[in-house]
């Protein structure tokens, strides 16, 4: 009985970066091979299906094996197990890396704000059917998440800096490594039906502003807290804020310099005067609750609830909504009984941005 083997012995590591990316998705040999067919690789190489079926399954091993060391990147540079050819430079370094903790924003859309968790990972077929994204592809994604968030979790300073040089990752990739990390720390919710409209990039700006400006790494970077955790002492302080709707003078008085400031300068201004205090409430209790976990939670839905959609039901433009959230801010300075204008800045500097990044179709 005759056995007929392919064998192939070499001394370097080849790997093509189109059949990686067919990897990483989660591509079957089988599957790649069809979409290696497709795109004209045969005639290039002048190669048969079958040689190209081998080449296809050998690369898949390589990748296979090179796994466990794109799981602690540093460990790629010093490996002895492949011979890259050319010898892994820094580049190829880099696009291995990089490629390999990418993710699809629709994917991250799905599981954002959510524990990384066992159960959460039970519901990735779901997450797959609904994505189009191949169940295998979104394993990786999910376990990169939680890779990264249990590295940085127990570390101290800045979380962008310590996932850029833990995971060797360029600068916007660690930053939205951050935004989920903060995310899933937070437990904010992401998924109610008024929150689809927003992109995770949506959500990653958002966390980016809360990051450098409300968590105790904001205040003191050699804290030994890291910037995951919102500043409790200043959450305390938000209570503060109240009185800006409490005091009844001083509501009044805020309204008038506002609407002074805004009167001829937009063409809604009548929608403006008429919901100042309704607006202000909302803006002024979703910082007084924010020392509860389940109202930071809800911080998002709130601020769509609370400002954007009754802003959006009175027409008002981006325009509009910065000329206004500008002069409220501002004009609270000016309030003879005001005291927490150091808080009130922090407060809404944050508010403002987010605000105006949420504030979209």
């Amino acid at each position: 009985m005759s056995v007929e083997l392919d064998v192939f012995v070499g001394n370097t590591t080849i790997m093509d970066k189109e059949v990686y990316q067919l990897w990483l998705n989660g591509y079957t040999v089988n599957d790649a091979v069809k979409v290696r067919i497709e795109g004209g690789v045969m005639e290039e190489c002048e190669a048969s299906a079958e040689v190209l079926l081998s080449d296809t399954m050998d690369q898949y091993r390589t990748f296979q094996m090179c796994e466990r060391l794109l799981h602690h990147p540093a460990k790629l540079a010093n490996q002895l197990l492949f011979q890259f050819h050319p010898q892994i430079p820094p580049d190829r370094q880099a696009m291995l890396i990089e490629r390999y903790y990418a993710f699809d924003d629709s994917f991250v859309r799905e599981v954002l704000g959510k524990k990384l968790s066992k159960g959460t990972k039970k519901d990735l077929d779901d997450v797959s059917t609904k994505t189009g994204i191949t169940l295998k592809s979104c394993r990786r994604q999910f376990d990169n998440f939680k890779r990264v968030f249990k590295v940085v979790e127990e570390l101290k300073g800045p979380l962008v800096e310590n996932i850029r040089q833990h995971f060797l990752l360029p600068d916007q990739l660690a930053r939205d490594y951050a935004a989920i990390v903060f995310f899933a720390n937070n437990r904010f919710e992401t998924g109610k039906k008024k929150l689809h409209y927003l992109t995770f990039q949506d959500f990653a700006f958002c966390a980016g502003q809360l990051i450098n400006n409300w968590t105790l790494g904001a205040v003191d970077n050699i804290m030994d807290d890291m910037d995951v955790d919102l500043d409790k002492e200043f959450l305390q302080e938000l209570k503060d804020l109240k009185i800006l709707i409490t005091d009844k003078d001083l509501l009044d008085q805020h309204k008038s310099l506002v609407c002074t400031a805004l009167r001829g300068k937009t063409n809604v201004f009548n929608e403006m005067e008429a919901n100042f205090k309704n607006l202000s409430r909302g803006l002024v209790n979703i910082a007084a609750k924010l020392i509860n976990a389940k109202d930071v939670r809800d911080f998002f839905i709130d601020l769509v609830e609370k400002f954007i959609e009754p802003c959006r039901s009175d027409k008002w433009t981006s325009i509009d909504v910065n000329l206004y959230l500008t002069h409220y801010t501002n004009s609270a300075h000016i309030l003879d009984t005001f005291k927490h204008h150091a808080v009130w800045t922090r407060y809404m500097g944050v508010i403002k941005s987010c605000i105006l990044r949420m504030y979209h179709d």
